[in-house]
């Protein structure tokens, strides 16, 4: 179904979907304001009426809880297929990811997929973790964003001491999540839990160097 928002109200939904990418939260009523040049009152407005279409949602008293709603898939302003580039993701020692204005254009390569639901965004791979699956440094990976894994995913997960790493997952017999690299070089990465951020659905690497 149509959207049906302003253009100001599209760009301040699509903020917030990379912001959550990029950083692992929402943004500030503040920095959303200073992103689209408006004044925190209009901000407070439109956010209240994409929460009304259904297109926002938040968890009550709980800051930076805004996030885009389960199944809304926001279209780019430019080009649909041109997947925000949010940043570098670790394939060795999880870093901490950050925020980069730019895009990926993939039109060539990837088209829509019929039947799938969800943003899609591109990371470049730092590290040599997960070389025996053929991801290798300064590779591409194309993430599927989704909060859910079933083993054997390669996932880009977001650590409780806040870091991303990009791994595949298992879920073990006793409830802990083991994020296994591909090189014997690296251990495993085992938690209580994380937060799944997407999981990888393509690889491209740049030989013109």
């Amino acid at each position: 179904m149509p959207l049906n928002l302003t253009p100001r109200q599209l760009r301040i939904a699509q903020f917030v979907r990379d912001t959550r990418i990029a950083t692992g939260c929402s943004p500030t009523i503040q920095e959303i304001a200073d992103e689209v040049g408006v004044a925190k009152v209009t901000v407070f407005e439109h956010v209240g009426v994409l929460i009304k279409k259904g297109v926002l949602q938040r968890e009550p008293h709980k800051a930076r809880s805004l996030s885009v709603a389960e199944g809304v898939d926001l279209p780019d302003q430019h080009n649909p297929l041109a997947f925000p580039l949010v940043g570098r993701i670790a394939a060795g020692h999880p870093i901490e990811q950050y925020e980069q204005n730019d895009t990926l254009d993939l039109e060539s390569v990837f088209g829509p997929r019929i039947g799938t639901s969800g943003t899609t965004f591109a990371l470049q791979v730092t590290g040599l973790s997960m070389q025996d699956e053929g991801i290798l440094d300064g590779d591409y990976v194309i993430v599927r964003q989704t909060s859910a894994a079933s083993n054997g995913q390669r996932v880009v997960a977001l650590l409780p001491d806040g870091e991303t790493t990009l791994k595949t997952f298992y879920k073990e017999p006793d409830g802990r999540i083991r994020l296994q690299p591909a090189n014997e070089d690296f251990d495993p990465i085992i938690v209580s839990n994380c937060t799944i951020q997407g999981v990888v659905v393509g690889v491209l690497r740049n030989y013109q160097h």
